[in-house]
């Protein structure tokens, strides 16, 4: 499986490099969301950008596993770059009503700095 990881302070954004999303590299980056999580990145963003294939709507089951644990460690799971395809499975999984999805990476980035300068307001780390 091949993907990019990119880590900031606030957040890691974690980059599928792969045309396919199947059963074959769904273990892999469930795996990483595990390694991350335990790095203490509680924000991980997602770019599908360039997946252009998802055969199986149970493959996206994995991106759950990332966005429990990240709201379990007070965080954010934000998955971007999202094509027509993904999105006719993505609907049809019903993955939308416990994911976040944004259009751009630009977004959720700024979607996870707003949510960290709430939870500053609040008193709340």
């Amino acid at each position: 499986m091949k993907f990019s990881v990119d880590k900031h302070d606030k957040y890691v954004t974690l980059k599928l490099e792969e045309h396919k999303f199947t059963n074959d590299n769904a273990p892999g980056l469930k795996s990483e969301f595990y390694l991350l999580n335990a790095e203490g990145f509680k924000n991980i963003i997602v770019d599908l950008s360039h997946v252009t294939e998802c055969n199986d709507a149970q493959d996206l089951s994995c991106l759950l596993v990332g966005d429990r644990l990240c709201k379990s460690a007070g965080g954010l799971f934000i998955v971007t770059g999202i094509n027509d395809e993904l999105a006719s499975i993505i609907e049809l999984s019903n993955i939308f009503q416990s994911v976040t999805f944004v259009n751009t990476i630009e977004e959720a980035t700024d979607f996870i700095f707003m949510d960290e300068l709430e939870k500053e307001f609040r008193g709340a780390k």
